[in-house]
């Protein structure tokens, strides 16, 4: 195997061991660490959750002595600076280790390159760039949060080939099959918060947790502008996970009342708007959303310029019908030129749905 290639499956590997925090880190990244020796592995590590030790010290405490001229791999430049933890910097230095391969700079400009920088001043070897793409896109999520102070924000729909999301009544299980369920909450277990509207716990009666998959549910958060919600709904279960509710100011205050005793958080923003909802959300320290909300929301949250990603979920049925609903509402285009166009785009099947995934360039708000 050469050189680039060993290089490349140690970063996988990081990559790999990273996302064992997925769902626990936030708001810190997913980042993972391998100490190599004679092309062979003597330590690894993960960043389990805030507060607890990074990838490269719990590498390195797994290599003990070994690590003394050794190799370490580590997904994203290491830190070099106090915050709950000390510096990985001194760690690496302390474990007089030979060489650092760094799969992707760190993306906040106020510490971009100073831990490399640290790095080489001490002597150490520093690679940049090994899989940087697959780095990237593991913490993608991190780096829209630090750069631009929101959480990122995914748009995920199932739909029919004719561009349904349910039928002319509004009836909407399933759109997609099993796999594709399955897989969505998988996602749930990568994201912060999933949200939907009012309309989607009047019309589903959703329960927006994870089954079958292993992590942790994720916040779920109703937006709701008059609060026309149900006295009893799966939401309001917090046993099994926490409920936000955004309403406008004074809106259904008796409903309030009964929903704060249950333990459900009720939030008064005036306007409500997805915007708001996701400046919100960052100062509660979240990096990524998931929204699972139907036409009319999906497109103010994409004009206000919260919706980074599009998970689509296609399923090979046809509805038909003028009134059956779509999953995005109207965004105002009247040419096909205004279209929006993802980038980035992926394609994969999910038993016999297709899933479609792309990147919107920022819309601006």
């Amino acid at each position: 195997m050469t050189r680039d290639n060993f290089d490349k499956q140690m970063m996988q590997r990081c990559i790999t061991l990273g996302r064992q925090g997925k769902g626990y880190t936030s708001p810190n990244p997913m980042v993972g660490a391998v100490v190599v020796k004679d092309s062979k592995i003597i330590g690894e590590g993960f960043h389990p959750k805030p507060g607890e030790p990074h990838a490269e010290v719990f590498a390195l405490q797994e290599a003990g002595e070994n690590a003394v001229g050794a190799t370490v791999y580590v997904n994203l430049e290491p830190c070099n600076h106090y915050g709950r933890t000390p510096p990985c910097t001194e760690a690496l230095i302390k474990a007089k280790v030979a060489k650092v391969v760094v799969g992707m700079v760190d993306p906040n400009p106020l510490v971009s390159g100073k831990g490399i920088a640290k790095l080489k001043d001490a002597g150490i070897e520093v690679i940049v760039g090994v899989e940087e793409t697959a780095c990237r896109r593991l913490n993608e999520a991190f780096s829209h949060r630090i750069l631009h102070h929101r959480p990122f924000g995914i748009l995920k729909y199932a739909m029919t080939l004719d561009g349904k999301i349910a039928t002319r009544t509004g009836h909407s299980a399933w759109v997609t099959g099993t796999a594709s369920r399955q897989f969505v909450h998988e996602i749930r277990t990568t994201c912060d918060a999933v949200i939907v509207g009012g309309n989607t716990v009047r019309r589903d009666n959703p329960h927006l947790t994870i089954h079958q998959a292993t992590g942790r549910n994720p916040l779920r958060v109703v937006m709701s502008r008059n609060l026309h919600l149900p006295e009893e709904a799966h939401l309001w279960n917090v046993n099994i996970a926490p409920t936000l509710v955004f309403t406008e100011w004074g809106k259904n205050p008796s409903l309030q009342g009964e929903l704060r005793n249950k333990g459900v958080e009720v939030i008064e923003l005036s306007p409500l708007t997805p915007s708001m909802v996701m400046d919100f959300l960052y100062e509660r320290q979240l990096s990524s959303v998931l929204w699972e909300c139907g036409g009319v929301l999906g497109a103010q949250a994409i004009a206000e310029g919260v919706i980074q990603k599009i998970m689509a979920f296609i399923a090979p049925k046809i509805i038909g019908g003028v009134s059956a609903a779509s999953p995005v509402g109207d965004l105002g285009l009247d040419k096909m030129s205004d279209a929006l166009s993802l980038q980035d785009v992926t394609i994969r099947q999910v038993d016999t749905d297709i899933l479609v995934e792309g990147y919107l360039n920022e819309v601006e708000s």
